[in-house]
């Protein structure tokens, strides 16, 4: 089998973004940033109401990619054991053996991930960052892909865990999944009048259109793509703004600022482009650096948010030319 070149792995993943709305409505700018976390091997936190697709969305990518997924529906009652798995004694052997948890999978769907305490969030941090899991001293890699689509609900806060900066900062994107539009919203109700059902993505048509192959080949493009250095400028002089506004505790980090270079280059390729524009760092910018940043609470009492911070920056700070 040929590998795939950098066009035909582009167009693939256009056939992807393509596939995934004949099951997901009005939902482009999350199915774009999921093809995008993919590219830069990243993981992305998914914000929405309850209803909005989440779950939805996650499955679909995996069907149009033709990828493992697994689901866990993170509880209070979880253990971390329950996610990497465990050692299991076997009585015919009168030996341990290891069990995989879910999280041996190309795409794990974390479902509602702040309703489980912080030593089970805490499970998936080697996983994110090593893509390993270690149980009893031993390390063992996860599947290549792998990504971590996490969701959580902004607006239900009892009995929630909040995730503490240092595991929001693993995500690479924080993406929002907004109420759909009124047409899109018709749009969902005449496909459930005609037969769709959101458990068998098979009946509605959705089919594999893309490869890992394809995948790979299109990293290796991103890879090429070129930053100029007032480009690489422009993307440190936005997160060394951050950490100078009033409104901020915390500001974004190296780490920040290396995650929108990796997401601006994604998307310019996707675009058509082997060349990073300002115009590309402003695309990408909020959902790669809003969960990064912490209002301080005097700012968030007087109704500023982390969005309305990062444009206020974009807004004044010289674009290179």
């Amino acid at each position: 089998m040929s590998t795939p070149t950098a066009d035909r792995a582009r167009a693939s993943l256009e056939d992807l973004r393509t596939e995934i709305a004949k099951a997901v409505v009005g939902q482009d700018p999350a199915v774009t940033g999921l093809v995008v976390a993919l590219l830069c091997r990243g993981h992305v936190l998914l914000e929405g109401s309850p209803g909005v697709a989440k779950t939805l969305l996650v499955r679909a990518l995996s069907t149009a990619l033709e990828l493992d997924t697994k689901r866990v529906q993170f509880t209070p009652d979880l253990m971390p054991s329950d996610v990497t798995g465990s050692l299991v004694y076997d009585a015919r052997s009168a030996e341990f053996s290891f069990q995989p948890g879910p999280v041996f999978t190309n795409l794990l769907l974390a479902d509602e991930i702040n309703r489980t305490p912080p030593k089970t969030q805490a499970s998936l941090l080697e996983a994110m960052e090593e893509r390993q899991v270690t149980v009893d001293g031993t390390a063992r890699p996860l599947p290549e892909p792998f990504l971590v689509a996490a969701t959580q609900n902004p607006v239900e806060y009892e009995g929630t865990y909040p995730l503490p900066e240092a595991q929001l900062d693993r995500f690479l994107l924080k993406l929002t999944v907004p109420l759909p539009a009124r047409n899109d919203e018709i749009d969902i109700l005449t496909r459930h009048a005609a037969g769709f059902s959101p458990r068998d993505l098979g009946a509605a048509g959705l089919r594999p259109v893309a490869s890992a192959a394809d995948l790979d080949a299109a990293r290796e493009a991103v890879a090429k793509t070129s930053v100029s250095p007032e480009v690489t400028g422009y993307i440190v002089d936005i997160c060394r703004a951050t950490r100078e506004s009033p409104s901020l505790a915390l500001g974004v980090s190296p780490r920040g600022a290396t995650a929108l270079l990796s997401t601006s280059r994604a998307w310019a390729w996707l675009t058509g482009r082997d060349y990073v524009t300002p115009d590309d760092v402003k695309a990408l910018a909020l959902p790669t650096l809003r969960h990064r940043v912490q209002l301080r609470p005097e700012a968030e009492m007087e109704g500023v948010t982390a969005d309305s911070v990062i444009n206020a920056v974009l807004a004044h700070l010289p674009v290179p030319r």
